[in-house]
């Protein structure tokens, strides 16, 4: 159940988003090891967003998972989702922060109930 939530302001208009939602599903399954079925990626764009007290193209995300995450997997999504961020946005990777939480079954909600 990873859940990626990214914001950038990037304006989205134009952009082929599905092929960053696909990458992003996919890059996300493979480093955690979990199953695609069960990734969700969630991508805003013309988030009012400073950083470095300007607001040239920059982005903030936060990775939600229940087990599979560790301080070297934390490091490999961060390069991954950096890399599809400066590729597909022109986000710098110096102006991405993403943000981790490995939480139990019981503080996610899924299907009606909870994992």
């Amino acid at each position: 159940m990873p859940c990626l939530n990214l914001s950038t302001n990037v304006n989205l208009d134009g952009v082929d988003t599905s092929s960053i939602l696909s990458e992003a599903t996919s890059t996300v399954a493979q480093i955690i090891g979990k199953p695609e079925a069960y990734v969700m990626i969630v991508l805003k764009g013309s988030v009012p967003i400073s950083f470095g007290g300007n607001e040239q193209p920059a982005a903030y995300g936060e990775l939600v998972s229940i087990g599979g995450l560790n301080p070297d997997v934390n490091k490999k999504l961060s390069a991954a989702i950096a890399s599809i961020l400066e590729t597909k946005l022109s986000v710098q990777k110096s102006r991405f922060f993403l943000k981790f939480y490995d939480t139990k079954g019981s503080n996610f909600g899924w299907n009606g109930t909870t994992f």
